[in-house]
C-alpha cells in the first residue's frame, strides 16, 4: 500500500527566523490523527535563515538525525561536542537520560535546509550518543547510501532503534526489498521521482506498507530520503 502525502497537507510554521514544513504533529501544528508512523515520531523539513538558530534546549529519551540539505548548521552540547556540516552530512543524538544542544546557522548570507529527524528510542534512559559523519557527494549518487542503522546494521552511524535510513541522489533507476514486516517512509527532498506507480514532487511524501519492493525512478534533479523500520 502506497498512501501518498502532498506537503500542500503537511503543517507548517514561519517564525521569521524559521520556515518548518512539519510532517507529524510538532509545536503548533496538532493532529490527532497523525502522531507517527511506526518508530517514527517527527520529521520537520527546517529552513534557518542566518545567523539564527535553536538556542540551547534538552532533549531525553529520544534519537535525533539532522541531515542537512543546503548550508552549514553549527551543533554545540553539553558533552563537549562542537561542529559545523554542510550539505549531504548527518549529525546524530541519542539524548538517553539528558542532553542539552544548540543549532545554529551562523552564515551571514545563506539559509539552511535540513531534515530533522526524531526516532522513539527502543527503551528509556539508554547511554548518551552523539555523532556526525561527512558523507561525499560521489557516496549517494546514484546509489542507496545507508546513512543509519541499528547497533546491528552496516551504517558508519549507528543508533539504538531498529531503522535503516537511505538518501540518494539519482538521474538512474533504483530498487530496493522490502523484508517481511517492515515499512517505509519516505520523502522526495528535491526534485521528483515515480515510485511505484505514484508521482512525488519536492517536498512530497509516502507512507510504504505491505509491498515487497520498491521501484524509485527519477523524473528530474531526484533527491530522496527514506526512513525502513519495523512494521507497527
Amino acid at each position: 500500500m502506497l498512501k501518498k502525502l502532498l506537503k500542500e497537507n503537511m503543517g507548517t510554521s514561519n517564525l521569521g527566523w524559521l520556515e518548518s514544513r512539519f510532517h507529524f504533529s510538532f509545536a503548533e501544528y496538532r493532529n490527532p490523527n497523525n502522531i507517527n508512523f511506526g518508530v517514527l515520531r517527527v520529521l520537520n523539513d527546517d529552513i534557518v535563515h542566518p545567523m539564527s538558530g535553536f538556542d540551547t534546549h534538552p532533549h531525553a529519551n529520544m534519537e535525533i538525525i539532522s541531515y542537512v540539505v543546503n548550508g552549514e548548521i553549527t551543533h554545540k552540547d553539553s558533552m563537549g561536542n562542537s561542529e559545523t556540516l554542510k550539505r549531504g552530512e548527518v549529525q546524530y543524538l541519542s539524548a538517553g537520560d539528558g542532553i542539552y544542544h544548540s543549532e545554529h546557522n551562523l552564515h551571514k548570507s545563506k539559509d539552511l535546509r535540513l531534515l530533522q529527524i526524531w526516532i522513539f528510542p527502543p527503551k528509556a534512559e539508554l547511554p548518551r550518543l552523539y555523532g556526525s559523519k561527512k558523507f561525499e557527494e560521489n557516496e549517494r549518487k546514484n546509489r542507496l547510501l545507508n546513512i543509519v542503522s541499528s547497533q546491528n546494521g552496516n551504517a558508519d552511524i549507528k543508533i539504538y532503534q531498529d531503522v535503516n535510513i537511505y538518501v540518494s541522489e539519482s538521474d538512474k533507476d533504483l530498487e530496493f526489498e522490502i523484508k517481511e514486516n517492515r515499512q517505509i517512509y519516505f520523502v522526495q527532498i528535491e526534485g521528483s521521482s515515480k515510485i511505484n506507480d505514484e508521482i512525488l514532487a519536492n517536498g512530497d511524501a509516502m507512507e510504504i506498507v505491505d509491498e515487497k519492493k520498491l521501484m524509485i525512478k527519477p523524473i528530474s534533479n531526484s533527491h530522496i530520503l527514506f526512513i525502513e523500520m519495523p512494521k507497527k
